[in-house]
């Protein structure tokens, strides 16, 4: 029976074959990979993964879609929100089951656009339990999420995610590659955890952070200013400047100190 796109779990089927194919090129998998994906659908990214690993774990919500899934003899399903799972728990599933106690997981995915910084921010928080990660996503969140200092696009999401991770944008994928096609043009992501990161408390560096780009395009003395007034923070800080214009090392150096 064909499966109905559900607006719901906003669900796009990637359908080109060629992109396909360009997407397992930049993951690279290899046989025994202890690999995770998210939102398998359809399996058109799943069937050519597993058949170069050997076999795959997949997190699906939509319960139709892994009762189909579970038909497939060399897939592991978990029927489940990604937020609600438990990803340092199931990396040590794997360890135990592969007696590999240093192993992390390699996450793939096509994540659902309208909860994609959510999934992003719940996988940081089990970053020490991953060796990388592929995500397509919104071409307009990865622009975000890649975006140097002094650009338009360089905002909350990129410090937090470039403090912890090396990233770069390794494919476009355009709207007709998908069934239904999205509204929006769609882009692949490498995200690679940076192995010695600034130690931080990464709670302090989100509040600061959000602090920061509040009014954008005010200078820093009116929001980051007045926070690190609030705090009697001790140090200096140029606050003379917009929030856009600091460099990720200067926010966690920030962080460390407030």
């Amino acid at each position: 029976m064909k499966h109905i796109p559900r607006k719901r779990f906003g669900q796009h089927f990637l359908s080109d074959q060629g992109i396909i194919d360009g997407i397992v090129q930049e993951i690279a998998p290899q046989p025994g990979d202890p690999m995770v994906e998210i939102g398998p659908g359809l399996a058109a990214l799943t069937q050519p993964l597993v058949e170069r690993l050997g076999r795959l774990t997949v997190i699906e919500l939509d319960r139709d879609l892994a009762a189909r899934l579970r038909s497939h003899g060399q897939l592991d399903v978990i029927e489940s929100d990604v937020l609600k799972v438990d990803v340092t728990a199931l990396a040590q599933t794997f360890r135990e089951r592969l007696n590999q106690p240093t192993l992390r997981l390699r996450v793939v995915g096509n994540l659902p656009y309208n909860i994609s910084t959510p999934i992003l921010f719940h996988l940081l928080e089990h970053v020490g339990a991953i060796q990388d990660q592929h995500f397509m996503l919104q071409k307009e969140v990865i622009d975000r999420m890649v975006a140097s200092p002094a650009t338009g696009d360089y905002g909350r999401l990129s410090v937090m995610l470039q403090w912890r991770y090396a990233m770069e944008n390794v494919l476009f994928v355009p709207p007709e590659s998908f069934d239904p096609p999205p509204r929006v043009d769609s882009a692949v992501v490498r995200m690679v955890p940076r192995e010695a990161p600034a130690p931080v408390n990464v709670a302090l560096l989100e509040e600061l952070v959000q602090v920061a780009f509040s009014q954008r395009r005010k200078l820093l003395r009116h929001t980051l200013g007045r926070w690190l007034e609030e705090r009697q923070f001790p140090g200096t800080f140029d606050t003379q400047r917009r929030a856009e214009e600091v460099p990720v090392d200067e926010y966690v150096a920030l962080a460390q100190q407030a």
